[in-house]
């Protein structure tokens, strides 16, 4: 009993969340979609880069006051940062030699830890820590105090990623967040405090309140690049809480953001590819991880392109263990195929016999049609029975029609059995019985022309000018024109025509609709005079 209760309070559960996971599913589907699309753009962002960054030398160019110089190295510094660090250390040593023209020696120690986070993010980090040490704390300003406290929290953090047992990577860990502790203490009015508490808390556990903290980092930074920086930290607190969706879609916000900011020193994108491989996306995966290579590669940033050649040859063999699925796959479909081939021989031969006895309905059609033709030429010897004649001559004819295409169908579904696509495309052909419509309508045009020689042009006498109807050369009579024979005829009824002439209904009524307009006489008698043409 309590078993029985148990596995229903499960499926209950489960139910429950189901739709949440499809949301998250479908959510995460749109926002990937959104980070492939960028990927593709990668290279007009890149150029939009390169236009700032030639800008800011062209007015470094013609610039000759040191003090607005240094400004714009610093700028341009910050534009290569996590763009091209070797491009970043030029333009720091460029600030370095300005220093001595400034005579503002306090900037050396700026100049320091600009150097550090480069040397850092290039895997230098021997000579980040020897910039850093060399820093001189109590001389920096609140501005300067927070980034100092930055750069070594982030020294920490790679060192702790390269740390050669357990005991080491904890000890680093520990520095990290001493500093990150700092930087909440000292600079409480910095713009993004609250994504460092938020990583403070992770570090504690508290993922509750690290969310809080990052709800309140989003209403103050609306965006820009800062706004990745909160992306990424959301995406380590679903980390730590192993709700692998919610993840997936942080992680794609942040490398949305790094792509459109030009950042090729990033860390999101690749452990996407990871979440992708796991989730057995394959093709993201080796989309993804490739696209973190060259970033990595066109930054020079050691630090991730070893983080990327580490997990990239996993990946790598798993596509083409893929690939290599998907050829055996395609061998199967090309030998199911040659299987087929040899079925539809067969079924050709099967067509083969079948329009052999099409051939000799074909025969018994024209033998009924020369039948017809007598009758005609007998409906001639008397005015008072011709209009008779013909009418049985027409309704004969449609029943052949509509016999031989019954046929053409019981075929069509003989053919279905086989399951030949080609097969039922040349059994549902119909061709043949097009061929016998126009050889029957010629008939019928000879000999109502035979029986009213003079319709055409006392049918065009009943309308304006513009409007008259004439046939074609190797034409007896117009579908407008025909329509108004059968009419001639007695036959009135649209239906009756449309079946027999093998449009719609609409198509007839149409027809009768436009000639009407176009007549001489009243629009009301004008088919009552057409019935008195000779």
């Amino acid at each position: 009993m309590k078993n029985a209760i148990f596995i229903l309070l499960s499926l209950f559960l489960s139910m429950r969340a189901c739709p949440s996971l499809l949301a998250d599913e479908k959510e995460n589907e749109e926002i990937l979609k959104q980070l492939d699309a960028a990927i593709a753009q990668k290279e007009e962002y890149i150029l939009e880069k390169e236009s700032r960054l030639n800008r800011l030398r062209l007015c470094l160019k013609s610039e000759t006051n040191p003090t607005i110089k240094y400004q714009l190295y610093n700028d341009i510094f910050n534009e290569y940062l996590h763009y091209q660090t070797d491009s970043a250390l030029y333009y720091v040593n460029e600030k370095q030699k300005l220093l001595l023209v400034l005579g503002r020696p306090e900037l050396e120690n700026e100049i320091r830890i600009n150097r550090a986070e480069v040397l850092g993010l290039m895997g230098m980090y021997p000579d980040a820590w020897t910039q850093l040490r060399a820093i001189k704390r109590e001389e920096l300003d609140e501005r300067l105090l927070s980034y100092y406290y930055h750069t070594f929290r982030a020294y920490y953090d790679w060192v702790a990623d390269y740390a050669t047992n357990q005991a080491e990577k904890v000890r680093y860990v520990k520095k990290a967040e001493t500093y990150r502790d700092s930087i909440i203490l000292q600079t409480p009015h910095q713009a993004n405090l609250e994504i460092v508490r938020a990583e403070s808390f992770i570090a504690k556990g508290e993922l509750d309140s690290a969310l809080v903290q990052l709800e309140k980092a989003l209403q103050k930074i609306p965006e820009g690049r800062q706004r990745g920086f909160v992306y990424y930290t959301f995406s380590e607190v679903y980390q730590a809480q192993g709700n692998v969706q919610k993840e997936v879609y942080y992680l794609a916000l942040t490398a949305i953001s790094d792509l459109e900011h030009a950042v090729r020193e990033y860390a999101a994108l690749q452990k996407l590819a990871n979440l992708m491989y796991q989730i057995n996306d394959l093709d993201r995966a080796y989309f993804y991880l490739n696209c973190s290579l060259d970033d990595a590669n066109a930054c020079n940033s050691r630090l991730r392109f070893i983080e990327v050649s580490q997990f990239f040859h996993v990946i790598d063999q798993a596509y083409k263990a893929q690939e290599e699925k998907e050829r055996k796959i395609s061998q199967a479909f090309l030998i199911s195929v040659s299987i087929l081939s040899l079925f539809l021989l067969a079924a050709i031969f099967y067509l083969y016999r079948n329009m052999k006895k099409l051939s000799a309905m074909r025969k018994d059609l024209s033998k009924t049609n020369l039948q017809l033709q007598k009758t005609n030429e007998a409906l001639s010897e008397t005015g008072k029975i011709k209009e008779v004649y013909i009418a049985r001559y027409l309704d004969r004819c449609i029943e052949y029609l509509d016999k031989l295409d019954t046929y053409r169908r019981s075929l069509a579904k003989l053919a279905m059995a086989s399951r030949m696509e080609e097969l039922m495309k040349t059994i549902k052909s119909e061709q043949f019985i097009r061929d016998e419509r126009k050889r029957f309508y010629d008939d019928f045009d000879k000999s109502f022309l035979t029986l009213f020689p003079h319709f055409i042009d006392s049918f065009n006498a009943l309308l304006i000018e513009d409007a008259r109807i004439q046939p074609k050369q190797g034409e007896w009579l117009t579908t407008e024109l025909r329509i108004f024979a059968l009419i001639r005829l007695g036959i009135s009824d649209s239906k009756q025509i449309a079946h027999f002439l093998g449009y719609s209904l609409a198509t007839i009524y149409n027809y009768r609709s436009k000639i009407r307009n176009k007549a001489l006489v009243d629009k009301e008698t004008f088919e009552l005079r057409v019935m008195e043409l000779s």
